[in-house]
């Protein structure tokens, strides 16, 4: 199984940007950590990170036919894009939303999600724990696929 974690705009800051809300463990713990927890459980892992929505779209895009899930972290673009859910939609791939800060207790602005209705699970406010419970969705989601075929 090969899974594909997008992180979207200025979660390359993480550790800088707002550590009250964000937490001051960087980017590259987050991806130490989820490639430790994936290698235990023998799923191959992949991370892109950039601050621009069309790199994301085109990223979204390439994964079909390369990778068997996809975890995202659409950031902002949670709450403007709509051409990131459009591309996890024509992809068929099952995506799960993560967030490191719970949106929903957040700014209004923050509490709405274009990206959740083309995704299999959302999780909020779970900091590095919510990744690893989205590659847990995702195995879990996989595998069943698989035994029913």
């Amino acid at each position: 199984m090969k899974l594909l974690v997008i992180n979207g705009p200025n979660l390359n800051l993480l550790g800088i940007r707002e550590p009250e809300i964000y937490g001051d463990r960087t980017l590259a713990d987050l991806e130490r950590e989820l490639r430790e927890y994936c290698t235990e459980r023998g799923v191959e892992i992949e991370f892109f990170q950039s601050n621009h929505e069309g790199a994301i779209v085109d990223k979204i895009q390439e994964a079909m036919g390369l990778f068997d899930g996809i975890i995202i972290n659409p950031a902002a673009y949670t709450h403007t894009s709509i051409a990131i859910p459009d591309a996890i939609r024509a992809t068929g791939l099952p995506a799960v939303e993560v967030h490191l800060s719970d949106i929903y207790t957040r700014e209004p602005y923050r509490r709405v999600s274009y990206t959740s209705d083309a995704c299999i699970a959302q999780i909020s406010g779970r900091s590095f724990e919510g990744y690893k419970e989205a590659v847990d969705i995702l195995c879990n989601r996989l595998y069943n696929e698989t035994k029913a075929e």
